[in-house]
């Protein structure tokens, strides 16, 4: 039909509020495939005292010490867009995430002494277990390194599937840390 002309004006009549309700589908269905397909990386914060000695070392870090870490947790996902869902919205709660990081590495290396137990410091490690302290034996030389690795394992384990460790930083010092991201790994 010509532009101007009566047919037209009736295929537009007719056309125009199915063309309408199709396009405001469309656009309902792309946003809800944008917020289904949109990753969002959330992060949760914590800190802890540990002490360590690295045997071995040519360094003072050879001497048992510690420091007051910083771990960073960062989680990705999609929001949920189920609105009946009490977490509507969230990728994880932050409640949730701070659960899993606490009870896998926080109250497990706050205020302990890590020794790698294939080193003579577990001699050490006897000594001062039985004086009351609180030491843990790992597989690893006890590094910033090291720990972020077997930091990650920890976590990912507990994440609920849909949602994805992204990355950890673990800070030994205002200066000095290292970072963990599932993308190198």
């Amino acid at each position: 039909c010509p532009r101007n002309s009566t047919c037209h004006k009736i295929q537009k009549t007719i056309f125009t509020p199915q063309a309408k309700a199709l396009t405001l589908l469309q656009q309902s269905n792309n946003k809800i495939t944008q917020l289904i397909m949109t990753q969002i990386r959330i992060t949760k914060q914590f800190s802890f005292e540990t002490g360590h000695a690295l045997y071995g070392y040519d360094g003072k870090c050879k001497n048992v010490h510690g420091h007051s870490y910083r771990l960073d947790v960062t989680v990705i996902g999609s929001p949920i867009t189920d609105s009946s869902n009490v977490k509507y919205g969230m990728v994880i709660d932050f409640s949730d995430l701070k659960k899993i990081a606490k009870e896998e590495i926080v109250d497990v290396f706050d205020h302990a002494t890590v020794f790698n137990k294939n080193t003579p410091h577990v001699e050490l490690a006897r000594e001062l277990k039985s004086r009351g302290h609180n030491v843990l034996l790992v597989d690893y030389q006890p590094t910033s390194e090291m720990m972020v690795i077997d930091f990650a394992e920890k976590i990912k384990s507990r994440l609920p599937e849909n949602i994805k460790l992204h990355s950890l930083k673990l800070q030994e010092t205002a200066t000095s840390f290292a970072e963990w991201y599932a993308s190198d790994n």
